[in-house]
């Protein structure tokens, strides 16, 4: 009986952490570069009943062991991980010059994983390096090109990208024009598996793990930059609300399941063994 309400009540925090993951990405469905966060639910280990027992034949002891069901008892779920999903969001012109989308047409696998890279936009946080694909960039009043909440856009050798005003142009390259002169090169960072980049906020990626390389000049990776545009988040908003309301259902269904355990337990203390 209690093992049921333990049960039940996983399944409940379960399916609430899963809605709270859902209702993030809708709430960023709007978000320049945003990627959705998918949620892994796992069961926690299986339970193995035995019945421990003996036989007596003959003035003899006889072990009577034998499984307790068909297969092994389910003891709750839970969710291992989020993962987020870095494939490419649409493009959406803004006109706004200091706007940039990356385009990744092409990236070497991972040797380990077996599955593709990713490209992203490589920043100096505080002297730390962090990655995204928010390219909604500014111009602060150094002349330095920065992301909305001023952290530097680094560029080829890690560089900044220094210009006079907001009137430059980019190349698909990467390279920035300025007045006629090259500004420098907006640099894109390779990384060979995403899974290891861990979720900031503000759009922003750490590396946990490796090293990310620069994917200028590798004939592996190909890559443009669009100026006047920003990537859309990849939320897909009719099956993140589908998602949500199966959730809830979900969640509906142990709450209903929970109730009636409290029920039995309720009957249980309160009429077996009254003696009338």
């Amino acid at each position: 009986m209690l093992r049921g309400f333990y049960n039940a009540a996983s399944g409940m925090l379960a399916q609430q952490r899963k809605q709270e993951i859902l209702t993030n990405n809708m709430a960023n469905a709007n978000t320049p570069g945003y990627k959705a966060d998918t949620a892994s639910l796992r069961t926690f280990p299986t339970m193995l009943l035995q019945h421990m027992g003996e036989t007596k034949l003959n003035g003899r002891s006889i072990p009577n062991n034998y499984s307790l069901g068909q297969a092994g008892l389910g003891t709750g779920v839970y969710v291992q991980e989020t993962t987020p999903n870095f494939l490419q969001g649409d493009l959406s012109e803004t006109g706004i010059k200091t706007d940039m989308a990356l385009l990744q047409s092409q990236v070497p696998l991972d040797p380990e994983t077996k599955t593709p890279g990713g490209l992203f936009f490589r920043l100096n946080v505080n002297g730390e390096e962090r990655f995204t694909r928010n390219g909604h960039f500014s111009v602060d009043a150094s002349g330095d090109l920065v992301t909305a909440e001023g952290y530097y856009v680094l560029g080829k050798n890690g560089n900044r990208i220094n210009v006079t005003n907001e009137n430059f142009s980019v190349n698909k390259d990467g390279t920035v024009l300025d007045n006629g002169r090259i500004a420098g090169q907006i640099d894109v960072a390779l990384i060979a598996n995403p899974n290891k980049l861990v979720k900031e906020g503000n759009g922003l990626f750490k590396l946990n793990g490796g090293t990310a390389k620069s994917a200028i000049d590798n004939p592996e990776a190909a890559f443009q930059l669009q100026q006047g545009f920003v990537e859309r988040s990849n939320v897909n908003v009719e099956s993140t609300m589908t998602d949500m309301l199966t959730a809830y259902r979900a969640f509906e269904a142990n709450q209903k399941v929970l109730q009636a355990y409290d029920r039995s337990m309720e009957k249980a203390a309160n009429e077996v063994g009254r003696i009338g």
